[in-house]
């Protein structure tokens, strides 16, 4: 099969018998759909090295992706090639054992150095792929915030954040920084059509990438540490 975005700079960072964590460049969708057509997903490309299993399990029909990150965003991500080390990794992140950090420029600037956002998060009534606050208590997602640097584009004013979300809903880190009024820069779904121009003028896709991933290695037990810089795509933009 010949696939249109096969070379897309995905890097490994670290591989052995149980797991794989990559850096997933922007623009690349993770798991496998009936309408990602010819494109290379991250599950496709993984098929070779994962241990062979049964279809009808999750491992098996998720190809050993254990969470995943939109299209749109970078970033580090953890593979599982046995289910042995899946439902171990999967565990961990039920159990809100996994560390994750993302590294977002954001529109606007804050008063508060960190806080903590916690509210639902379902999809959107009206707009099919949207996701907005809901009302569903049991679909609560949590999100921790840091403000680290001010940016001005134009005399637009933005903000660096580190955010660490607790919960791994759709969109999660996107609608919460909508619904605080600091919508990601340059994000082609929770931004309005001005604001998204006037991005798209000095930035080339959704400012957001997964800086940071910490986990216990599913065989070794051992505390796992993996970081990844911002792409140079991102960090070009920063640059005066």
């Amino acid at each position: 099969m010949v696939h249109s975005n096969e070379t897309l700079d995905l890097r490994i960072i670290f591989e052995d018998i149980d797991l794989v964590v990559i850096d997933k460049p922007a623009g690349m969708i993770v798991n496998d759909a009936k309408t990602t057509g010819n494109k290379l997903t991250v599950q496709e490309w993984f098929k070779s090295k994962i241990e062979s299993g049964n279809p009808d399990t999750e491992f098996g029909s998720k190809g050993g992706v254990v969470h995943r990150l939109d299209k749109d965003t970078s970033g580090l991500l953890v593979l599982a090639k046995t289910e042995k080390a899946y439902e171990n990794l999967k565990a961990q992140f039920l159990e809100r054992k996994v560390v994750k950090k993302y590294a977002a420029l954001v529109h606007g600037e804050f008063k508060e150095q960190q806080g903590i956002i916690s509210l639902p998060i379902e999809r959107h009534p009206m707009i099919w792929g949207k996701f907005a606050i809901g009302t569903d208590l049991s679909r609560t997602a949590i999100t921790e915030w840091k403000a680290l640097e001010r940016y001005s584009k134009y005399d637009i004013r933005y903000t660096m954040m580190e955010l660490m979300p607790m919960t791994g809903r759709t969109h999660q880190l996107r609608v919460h920084m909508k619904h605080i009024e600091h919508p990601i820069a340059a994000d082609p779904i929770y931004l309005n059509k001005r604001q998204l121009s006037a991005d798209l003028v000095w930035c080339p896709r959704l400012f957001l990438h997964a800086k940071y991933l910490e986990f216990d290695h599913p065989e070794s037990g051992k505390r796992s540490v993996f970081e990844s810089d911002l792409p140079k795509d991102l960090s070009d933009t920063l640059v005066v």
